[in-house]
């Protein structure tokens, strides 16, 4: 009876769900006149012959024009219909191609001479990202069930609180970066972990490790800094940036290591719980050095992780550096090195973490040895 009820409410939840996500894909589908930007849809492509492009270091693309009959799906000019052009390259470094049936964003729509005129501006992408955003609640919601909905709602608040702490550090000009990022990296664990774990012992060794372990792999970067007086990162490497780039560096690597740190700590606290409710009477010691045999299994896959998705981060742009005559000493300083410098600095706060969360676990869960 309880099977065939958990059965019954699995599938009301899976069939509301899914009738949410075909609603909110059939709304993107008809949502152009909620645009204020002008919006039209692709209804012929006559595309030129491709032209042969080739750089001073020889590097070979091939570029096409077209022309594309689209009609306008909202603002005054709905309903007309109109050619603009468009080039793309093989590559699609810089560019984009389109296709019958693409809905496209314009820009510098006008008339001249009785003529619609306009030129594109890129993708409607809505469809696609409330698609991707449907999967992952649904993937969440079903196979986690309350877990999952609290992960989900605390990703949202911290998202939140990120913003809000992004638009105060620009009414504030910057002038207490670290601050205002460390405050909220101490706010976005306690959040995660409370409404995750509950406030419970385990949320607290979990805590506990993830901000000392953090603020250790921090003091022990800084004082790698003044020794060696920074040399080696470039801070101007950091693009875009309009702010004082060594402040932004050190509160975007506080954040990255935390995320880090805190996924390992939860590993080993976790285990430890287990551990715990599998032999009540395991010892300080027992549970600490399993929580430390934890701790080096998964060390070194989670070190390997942080190194692939900063690899994938800089892979484009190092390859563009290569392939535009660039040596590989300044790819590396241009492009790659803040980056290894993250890494490597979450890499001492994942060795930190693993003494550190198992001491914390084996403190709050374990017995004392008899003597």
């Amino acid at each position: 009876m309880q099977k065939l009820k958990g059965s019954a409410g699995f599938a009301r939840q899976f069939l509301i769900l899914l009738v949410i996500g075909l609603g909110a894909l059939l709304f993107t589908f008809h949502n152009e006149a909620f645009y204020q930007r002008p919006l039209a849809k692709v209804e012929q492509v006559h595309n030129e012959k491709a032209v042969k492009q080739t750089d001073e270091f020889k590097n070979v693309d091939w570029q096409t024009k077209q022309h594309l009959r689209i009609k306008m799906l909202n603002g005054k000019y709905r309903g007309q219909v109109l050619t603009v052009t468009n080039t793309y390259s093989y590559s699609g470094a810089m560019d984009q191609r389109y296709r019958v049936g693409n809905e496209i964003f314009l820009t510098r729509v006008h008339e001249k001479n009785g003529e619609l005129h306009a030129a594109i501006a890129g993708y409607k992408r809505d469809t696609v990202i409330v698609f991707l955003v449907w999967l992952v609640i649904l993937l969440l919601l079903l196979m986690m069930r309350r877990q999952g909905s609290l992960a989900l709602l605390s990703v949202i608040v911290n998202t939140i609180l990120f913003m809000l702490a992004i638009e105060l550090d620009l009414k504030m000009q910057a002038a207490h970066v670290l601050l205002i990022f460390g405050v909220l990296a101490l706010i976005f664990t306690v959040i995660s972990l409370v409404m995750i774990l509950g406030f419970t012992r385990r949320m607290l060794a979990t805590l506990g490790a993830t901000v000392f372990g953090t603020i250790a792999a921090m003091l022990i970067s800084l004082l790698v800094f003044n020794l060696t007086q920074e040399r080696g990162i470039y801070y101007e490497s950091m693009q875009y940036v309009t702010q004082v780039p060594r402040p932004l560096f050190l509160a975007e690597t506080l954040l990255g290591s935390l995320g880090a740190v805190m996924d390992e700590s939860s590993d080993i606290v976790a285990t430890i719980f287990e551990l715990k409710q599998l032999d009540p009477a395991a010892t300080k010691r027992q549970l600490f050095l399993a929580g430390r045999s934890v701790g080096q299994s998964i060390m070194g896959p989670l070190v390997n992780v942080l190194f692939l998705i900063f690899m994938a981060d800089t892979f484009t742009s190092s390859l563009l550096y290569l392939k535009n005559g660039n040596s590989w000493g300044y790819t590396f300083s241009m492009n790659m090195c803040l980056g290894t410098v993250q890494s490597l600095i979450s890499g001492i706060g994942i060795v930190l973490a693993i003494p550190i969360a198992s001491a914390l676990a084996a403190l709050l869960l374990g017995k004392k040895a008899k003597a």
